[in-house]
């Protein structure tokens, strides 16, 4: 994603910093008025965030949050949720972001894996009132010692930063030197092929080197950019917040995707860089209204997560705006490709562009030798900016990165002869809908869960919208009648909306291949109408 409005001017790249948390003092110093956060009428500058990363570094401390210690925030996208990691990694602790949007029991799975020693959330928000559900986490949980519920700031934040007042200057100076720059800084989940989300821990060098590569290959001046991502997604954390403040840009939050609201801010505020993933771009491009509005402050329009069709990038290059993708991964901590200054629409649509010659990465083949141009492979990448390995999942962690250092995306790519990088689709069957991460074994762990199901098959099925929605097939159970209402509703009881399958075929049977598995391609076939019905070989329900 290259972006800019006078490419001929000299690049300045960010400073090389250990820490997140110092480039807020390096900007407070050097720009202490620029605004730095803003979310309605609350508008931090630099110098600001500065005062409060350092009070709540220090009321952390006062609550015995040390090195190593995990710290869990539930809430919408607000400048407090950046603000915690900031002054979590100052100390050495690890920031845990939990989406509200979750139902309880998948909240109560992160909080119970990733051991927070305290939990804050906000009590209500545009989401609603989440007050039973905080105080249900802490007693479903012990290692939490404390739930803190927030208010706005100037309330419940302010009485928590109180709190690190106690902290003397040495105490404070004493946590910041445990850290190194391989420091653990982030914990975010995500979904595995084994059905249960995992938890990558992402280190501090990681936030702040590929920021800086962002920095450079985002030139955009100044920065004003829309954040709006959920707070649990890497998305958020990294390629929004980490690298506004690694940039010295000004992050705008928005706490629930708004389409109208989007526009309206462009143009009041008017921001330069706009970043999606293409699902909301389609409905915020569809607005009955989006031709009122003035955009040209835009300088770049990025997307990520998933491939945007070509209708909505020419609606978006009428915007005057660079247009640019990219290709990354939670567990690599920031993008890795990028596509080039003067992309053409066959580059932006067709290939995820081609990797920043400051990281270290291949297309293989299962031997790890790279492939030759034309040829298909898994897209590897190493480098101390990776995750440093998943939460309490050695196994896991030994099946992802290699003796040699090598991370194992599962995602597969052509490497064409310009070059560039074409995803072709993920090892694991995982597919992506609205640019969320959907792994199909944790859908069908839910529904097998169901009394009337007695086996399941989900697959991710390509869609105008949201780029893929998940389809599932079940067999029923001897005597049971489940109809997909009822299975949706379900699964709704136990994921995130984007896990819900879009539909639910109910069967007797379904066709399996030679080695006794569902023959899921068979299945897709159907959906698609390339086949009226299961093939031979079908597998019963009894």
């Amino acid at each position: 994603m290259t972006l800019g409005l006078d490419d001929s001017r000299p690049v300045q790249i960010p400073p090389k910093l250990a820490r997140l948390s110092d480039y807020v003092d390096h900007w407070a110093a050097t720009q202490p008025d620029r605004e730095a956060l803003v979310l309605g009428s609350l508008r931090w500058t630099y110098a600001e965030l500065a005062v409060q990363v350092d009070r709540l570094a220090r009321a952390l401390l006062a609550n015995g949050v040390g090195r190593g210690d995990r710290v869990a925030i539930m809430g919408t996208p607000r400048p407090e949720c950046l603000t915690l990691l900031l002054a979590a990694s100052r100390i050495g602790a690890i920031s845990v972001g939990l989406n509200p949007k979750f139902p309880l029991e998948e909240l109560t799975y992160f909080v119970a894996d990733s051991e927070p020693r305290l939990l804050l959330g906000f009590g209500s928000d545009s989401e609603g009132d989440h007050r039973a559900t905080l105080e249900a986490l802490g007693r479903s949980c012990s290692s939490v010692e404390r739930v803190v519920v927030l208010a706005e700031p100037g309330d419940d934040w302010s009485a928590l930063l109180a709190e690190g007042d106690r902290i003397t200057d040495r105490e404070l100076t004493t946590a910041r030197s445990t850290t190194t720059r391989r420091s653990p800084a982030l914990l975010v989940y995500t979904s595995g092929t084994t059905g249960r989300p995992k938890g990558a821990v992402l280190p501090e060098c990681g936030l702040v080197y590929c920021s800086r590569i962002q920095a450079d290959r985002w030139r955009v001046d100044p920065l004003r950019m829309l954040v709006n991502l959920p707070i649990n997604h890497i998305g958020f954390m990294g390629d929004m917040c980490a690298f506004c403040i690694v940039a010295g840009g000004t992050a705008f939050f928005m706490e629930k995707f708004d389409p109208l609201g989007i526009l309206e801010l462009i143009q009041r505020e008017r921001l330069t860089a706009w970043g999606q993933v293409p699902t909301m771009f389609q409905i915020t491009a569809a607005h009955p209204r989006y031709h009122e509005f003035d955009l040209s402050s835009l300088q770049g329009i990025i997307w990520g997560g998933a491939r945007a069709p070509a209708d909505l990038l020419d609606k978006l290059a009428r915007t005057g705006a660079r247009l640019a993708t990219s290709y990354g991964m939670t567990e690599t901590t920031g993008s890795l490709t990028y596509t080039d200054r003067e992309a053409d629409m066959d580059e932006l649509q067709n290939t995820i562009g081609t990797p920043d010659a400051r990281y270290e990465v291949r297309i293989a083949g299962p031997d790890g030798v790279p492939v030759a141009p034309g040829e298909e492979g898994e897209i590897q990448v190493r480098g101390d900016h990776i995750m440093i390995g998943y939460w309490k999942r050695p196994e896991a962690t030994a099946e992802a990165i290699d003796r040699d250092g090598w991370l194992h995306t599962g995602d597969v790519a052509l490497l064409r002869t310009d070059g560039r990088y074409a995803l072709r689709g993920r090892l694991s069957g995982m597919y992506k809908s609205g640019g969320e991460n959907v792994y199909p074994a944790e859908v069908e762990q839910v529904l097998d869960q169901h009394p009337d199901v007695a086996l399941s098959a989900v697959f991710g099925v390509a869609d105008a919208l949201y780029g893929e929605v998940g389809h599932a097939y079940v067999i029923r159970e001897p005597g049971r009648d489940p109809d997909e209402a009822a299975l949706r509703g379900f699964c709704r009881q136990h994921l995130a909306n984007f896990k819900v399958p879009k539909r639910v075929f109910v069967r007797d049977m379904l066709p399996i291949l030679p080695i006794g598995k569902i023959d899921k391609m068979a299945l897709k076939r159907e959906v698609l109408g390339d086949a009226s019905g299961p093939a031979p070989g079908s597998m019963r329900g009894e």
